[in-house]
């Protein structure tokens, strides 16, 4: 079984120990909800459990085995682009998760493409709003 298969496994039993397994300690997480990536495990655990609750009727629609590719810290890598559908907050989302891999076949780099814009809005102020509850970002403040 691939990690690809292993990652799929774990998504759709939203199991958060199997998720954490196939990362690496230093994986960043390319969000459409911010501009910055999330870095390192905990981080992007923290962001996985928001996800596995926000997210409704989540499936994956297909896999993609890509080439190696270039990472965001220059080196080659095999990938992979697994293609899905969900649900947040009654919008309908297509979206694509693309899974850079290292050495030893764990995910190393996670990029999210989210459509359409009004989808990418809701799934943002949902992952914000469940990031705060769970204490991984401070609370916004108005003053």
């Amino acid at each position: 079984m691939t990690t690809a298969d292993r990652f799929r496994a774990a998504v759709d039993d939203r199991d958060l120990a199997a998720l954490g397994e196939l990362f690496t300690e230093d994986i960043r997480l390319y969000s459409p909800v911010k501009f910055t990536p999330f870095e390192g495990k905990p981080m992007v655990m923290g962001l996985f459990g928001v996800l596995l609750r926000t997210f409704e009727d989540f499936r994956y629609i297909g896999q993609y085995d890509g080439a190696s590719q270039t990472t965001a810290d220059g080196t080659e890598s095999p990938s992979v682009v697994l293609p899905f559908r969900a649900t947040v907050n009654g919008r309908q989302i297509h979206g694509i998760d693309l899974l850079h891999f290292d050495d030893d076949g764990r995910v190393k780099e996670f990029t999210v493409m989210v459509r359409p814009q009004s989808a990418v809005q809701a799934l943002g102020e949902a992952v914000l709003a469940g990031l705060v509850a769970d204490g991984l970002l401070p609370a916004r403040s108005d003053h």
